[in-house]
Parts: C-alpha cells; structure tokens; sequence
C-alpha cells in the first residue's frame, strides 16, 4: 500500500489560505483545475452583472 494511500483525503471544498504542504501532486493539480474553472465561473457571472448594471444606468439617464 502507497503511503498516500493510508492518509485521509482532503474534502473536495477549497480553502483559500489553507495548508497546501499536505498535498500530493495530483490534489495540487485538481485544486488548480477547479480554482480555474471557479475563476471562470466568477468572471462570466461579474460580466452579467456589469451589463445588467450598465443597461439599469442607460435606461434611468435617458
């Protein structure tokens, strides 16, 4: 038996700040593709909400 195989794995949540010396490689490289994919997700919803904004403003200057 691997020995990262005996130790507990990690819950899938990611804390921002967290220990990240108790990681294997690949648990680096799946929090990296998942921060990835989050930023994404944040950037998309803070554009919707840019354009919702913007029209709100466009329609209360005319």
């Amino acid at each position: 038996m691997d020995w990262e195989d005996a130790r507990p794995k990690p819950d899938a949540q990611i804390t921002i700040g967290a220990d990240l010396s108790v990681l294997s490689v690949t648990e680096l490289e799946d929090m990296c593709t998942r921060l990835k994919a989050e930023i994404e997700r944040i950037e998309t919803m803070l554009a919707a909400k840019r354009a919702h904004s913007a029209a709100a403003s466009a329609l209360f200057k005319s």
